[in-house]
């Protein structure tokens, strides 16, 4: 980090995921009756590798259609904010996203203070040599935290209007209901003044939606797998990544992609660090993931639910994807007066 130093730093909140975080969780999942394990554990190292492969992929349609409406509408998003306001972001990522927004920003603005929110140091490191790299007039801390505690953070050291940024329709992640819930939290850490810019994938026919969470080459079908992969690393796990199929299938009902992993075969699996091996009858499947898809309606009403009023949304030009500005009751207004 030598050389960046003068504009980078970290606040350490003392959180760090734990190795029996992992541990517990495969516990708990492998011994339920319908057997789950939390995408929370797809990202390690080989993890984070392949899901950026997945975002190049023909099928992905997520990434590109969130960073069109970015290129296309950044000038836009930044004319909607207040003056002098700080960024905040909802993990770090890569950054290829959110330097287009802050470019825009810092055409209206002097300089800019960034404030990305993730668990790993490391990421937040590692993006910010490419942000510093780019830009001059730009100021980093990185908060090392999950969301919540990292928000407070933020809260208490930032009087001034901010800008919440939360890309990629991480959103789509939770059920409606945790949906619901999430953005509540995320709205009572924010001041009346704060802004909430959120990417959320759009419900659209399953001939396009299966193939982006199940693609030709087969690269999320490894993304899904290095789970079972990261046990055996991680916690003595004996899995026979040959004996699994990776499926993912759209509920039209429920407007969300499900993934699993299926057993191929009736098969026991030890797992060392546990002290048990786990059953699996041929052809039962282990949930990973939901993603959940979302009509405009649901949008409002998500927005609605979670304390916020929706000021504006963006969309690319297929129409399957969206970037939603929310606030509170006296954003709805200045937007208005605008």
């Amino acid at each position: 980090m030598s050389g960046i130093t003068e504009s980078f730093k970290v606040i350490e909140t003392g959180y760090k995921e734990r190795d029996n975080d992992f541990l517990k969780d495969v516990r708990e999942g492998l011994a339920a009756d319908s057997k789950h394990l939390s995408c929370r554990f797809f990202y390690d190292k080989k993890g984070s590798k392949l899901f950026e492969a997945i975002c190049d992929l023909p099928e992905y349609y997520l990434t590109r259609a969130e960073r069109e409406i970015l290129v296309d509408q950044a000038k836009a998003i930044a004319a909607q904010m207040p003056e002098n306001v700080t960024l905040v972001e909802l993990g770090s990522g890569s950054g290829v996203k959110t330097q287009v927004l802050i470019e825009a920003l810092l055409l209206q603005q002097m300089s800019l203070l960034y404030m990305p929110v993730d668990i790993s140091s490391s990421a937040l490191e590692d993006s910010a040599q490419v942000f510093l790299d780019r830009f001059s007039n730009l100021e980093i801390v990185g908060v090392s935290a999950e969301y919540q505690r990292g928000l407070r953070e933020v809260r208490e050291r930032i009087k001034g209007p901010k800008l919440v940024l939360w890309l990629g329709s991480s959103v789509g992640n939770f059920t409606r209901l945790d949906a619901a819930q999430f953005l509540r939290d995320v709205r009572a850490s924010m001041r009346s003044d704060d802004l909430l810019l959120m990417g959320v994938d759009l419900r659209k026919d399953r001939a396009v939606l299966e193939p982006a969470y199940d693609d030709a080459q087969g690269v999320t079908a490894q993304f899904n797998l290095n789970l079972l992969e990261r046990i055996n690393r991680e916690l003595g796990g004996h899995f026979n990544l040959d004996a699994f199929q990776h499926k993912a299938v759209y509920d039209e009902n429920e407007g969300r992609v499900e993934m699993y992993l299926v057993s191929t075969r009736e098969q026991v699996v030890a797992i060392d660090d546990l002290g048990l091996g786990v059953s699996f009858e041929e052809g039962e499947m282990v949930f990973t993931e939901l993603s959940y898809k979302y009509s405009l309606t649901e949008i409002e009403t998500l927005a609605e639910d979670s304390d916020f009023e929706l000021l504006h949304q963006w969309f690319d030009g297929k129409k399957r994807f969206s970037l939603n500005l929310m606030g509170g009751v006296c954003q709805m207004k200045c937007v208005n007066d605008h």
